[in-house]
């Protein structure tokens, strides 16, 4: 799996992106939000159960990591089509705020070393990329296991201070120094 200190991989994907009719689609590239913080996060598979419970808190956090200059992009294996059917059928997704990226071909995923060796669809893999593109944080979880966008967003403080951080360090709080 990729991790802290390497470039986050190039791609360009087609992505839903609206409800709204001849708007339903767009493609997004890794250098498309020049100056901005990614938060990538990987899901297994459209029509699942953990799964849009896990998107529909990203989506509820979305203004959150706006405000810190951060753009979420949600990816797996579906296809975009899938993607905009699952957003239409499922009332915590319709109003989605973030790109949902079809990585049909699995070169992203491939290339994040996130497929599940038995299952071949993405682990709930979650990165954070700063505006140079190189991924300072990394996590993945258990196809069954939901992971916490309140601690990505906290993480995301943290890296943001460019400090040390203690842990359970929250934003405001005073950050480390060496003595």
């Amino acid at each position: 799996m990729k991790t802290v200190g390497q470039q986050f991989p190039p791609f360009r994907l087609p992505a839903a992106v609206s409800l709204t009719p001849g708007q339903h689609f767009q493609d997004v590239a890794h250098d498309g939000y020049p100056g901005k913080w990614l938060v990538v996060f990987a899901w297994p598979l459209d029509f699942t159960f953990v799964c849009p419970t896990e998107i529909a808190a990203f989506g509820a956090r979305n203004a959150a990591f706006a405000e810190r200059g951060a753009q979420v992009l949600g990816l797996s294996c579906d296809s975009e089509y899938a993607h905009l059917a699952w957003r239409q059928s499922h009332p915590d997704l319709r109003d989605l705020p973030f790109p949902m990226l079809a990585d049909r071909k699995r070169e992203l995923c491939a290339a994040l070393g996130i497929l599940h060796e038995q299952e071949g669809i993405p682990v709930r893999a979650t990165f954070v990329v700063d505006p140079q593109g190189v991924i300072r944080h990394a996590a993945a979880h258990d196809l069954d296991v939901g992971r916490s966008v309140d601690e990505v967003l906290r993480t995301l403080d943290a890296l943001q201070t460019g400090a040390m951080c203690p842990a359970g360090w929250r934003k405001g709080q005073p950050t480390l120094s060496a003595p």
